[in-house]
């Protein structure tokens, strides 16, 4: 227990710096999976273009590249932000990816006949899906869709390589001080597994309130 009294606000702040890129990047991911996802089922054939290109690269690209290409790239065009925005850059535009394939899975399971009968009331296709399609689909994917979140959680443990304080890069610190780094990362573990179950129960209330019945 001693690693852990010892240095508990060094694990405090790695654990609070995770748990601000998790909810950072899971709304920022959010937002663009569900732009994303109305782009790839829009009637406009470039809005189509855009969002299955956007998917394609980003799932296709390893998430340590995708840091590289965001935190050593954008300096060089003149964009300079803390590393922590860059970091949530990175994980929220990989995330959204994810997010939209499953919002767009979950948009498939809609009957074609409801959109049909939204645009025949008289609806754009943006309130159609606003207001008929998505409120429908939103109930088939929030498994996948939690499910992606917990990914996200783990996958901000590649931001410690950039400088940005965060759970995993506390045993470099704990490390150099020589505390033993099987017990160091016994702790990580638990942080981390504080984080996804916390992340789990939330989307298991939101299943129990609003998923579909099996």
């Amino acid at each position: 227990m001693n690693v852990l009294t010892d240095n508990f606000s060094t694990f405090g702040d790695g654990f609070l710096g995770t748990v601000e890129l998790t909810v950072y990047a899971s709304v920022l991911a959010l937002v663009l999976g569900f732009l994303m996802a109305s782009f790839r089922v829009a009637p406009v054939g470039s809005l189509r273009v855009f969002g299955t290109a956007w998917v394609t690269v980003l799932r296709n690209t390893p998430l340590t590249l995708l840091f590289f290409a965001v935190l050593l790239g954008l300096p060089r065009f003149g964009l300079v932000l803390p590393f922590k925005v860059f970091a949530v850059l990175a994980l929220g535009c990989y995330t959204s990816a994810f997010i939209c394939e499953a919002l767009r899975s979950g948009i498939n399971t809609v009957p074609r006949g409801q959109g049909e009968a939204a645009r025949s009331l008289g609806m754009s296709f943006g309130q159609s899906l606003r207001l008929v399609v998505l409120p429908q689909a939103f109930r088939s994917v929030i498994p996948p869709v939690g499910s992606t979140l917990i990914a996200l959680a783990k996958n901000s443990a590649i931001a410690g390589a950039f400088s940005v304080t965060e759970l995993l890069g506390t045993y470099r610190t704990l490390s150099e001080l020589g505390y033993n780094i099987v017990w160091t990362f016994v702790w990580i573990a638990v942080g981390y597994l504080i984080i996804t179950l916390a992340i789990s129960a939330l989307f298991n209330v939101l299943e129990r309130k609003w998923g579909v019945a099996r």
